[in-house]
């Protein structure tokens, strides 16, 4: 069989899986905090025909080596992690975080590693708990669920994360609970596992550690925390338009190569004839 056709489909194959991510790029173009992924190529093993000669000098020249490709791969599936447009709400409990970090969260307070997440649209149950939409617990710097007190009438929450309280009186108070934010040497190295939230491996914080720090926190390089406010999704929809119009030519001239490809099968097939 001709190489041509299985580079063609092996180019076939690549381009699919990136209509795939643009796909699904463009269905999360307003999802909260969610963060747009790309697909990268590299080439396979290329068949060499004929090796190396080294030059001799003065007898004769070097000859450089004949290889055919065999077509192409995926190299890598990227998640962008630059900053979405803030959408502003007013509503207290919405946050977003301006910057480096993320949130994180438990779905039960003895679940051991906390996910995280940069979707801030976080509420407060009947029991008075902070939780983001799916209910999970919204931890405090020292890994614990935040719950407000019942005298607390309304609160606030300033830029290093601290809830800043209302009673009865009018009185306003700094709370013992602040927002915990985590820093993450590597994020595109987090495993995303659904509902805008990551789990943390070895790749992306050196032990898979997940350290909980504050906002503002100049030495880990966390960013500050905007109360009312949300952040959006980072698609670029002229972007991912215009990946989408490569992706489907490239596609098809890879159907072109296999098309082509079984023309000169054919007349060979009648070479018999």
């Amino acid at each position: 069989m001709l190489r041509s056709m299985y580079s063609g489909v092996s180019g076939m194959r690549a381009f699919q899986t990136k209509l795939d991510v643009i796909g699904n790029n463009i269905a999360n173009v307003n999802t909260v905090g969610f963060k747009a992924s790309r697909v990268m190529f590299k080439d396979i093993l290329s068949q060499t025909v004929s090796g190396v000669t080294a030059p001799e000098e003065g007898a004769s020249g070097g000859v450089n080596a004949k290889q055919v490709g065999l077509g192409v791969t995926l190299s890598a599936i990227d998640t962008i992690h630059t900053p979405g447009s803030a959408m502003t709400t007013n509503i207290a409990t919405d946050v977003r975080i301006d910057g480096d970090g993320f949130f994180a969260v438990k779905s039960t307070p003895d679940q051991e590693v906390p996910y995280l997440t940069r979707a801030g649209n976080f509420t407060l149950d009947a029991n008075r708990q902070l939780v983001n939409a799916d209910g999970q617990f919204v931890l405090s710097a020292d890994g614990e669920p935040i719950v407000l007190e019942e005298d607390v009438t309304a609160f606030s929450i300033a830029q290093d994360g601290r809830i800043i309280s209302v009673s009865a009186d009018g009185t306003s108070e700094p709370t013992d609970f602040q927002l915990a934010v985590v820093k993450v040497a590597n994020p595109s190295g987090l495993d995303k596992i659904g509902g805008n939230l990551y789990r943390m491996t070895p790749n992306a914080h050196p032990d898979g550690e997940v350290v909980l720090s504050t906002a503002g926190d100049i030495e880990v390089g966390t960013g500050a925390i905007i109360s009312g406010q949300l952040e959006m999704s980072n698609v670029d929809l002229t972007n991912e338009f215009t990946e989408m119009i490569t992706a489907q030519r490239g596609f098809q001239a890879n159907s072109r190569i296999i098309t082509t490809s079984d023309e000169v099968l054919q007349e060979v097939v009648n070479l018999k004839r």
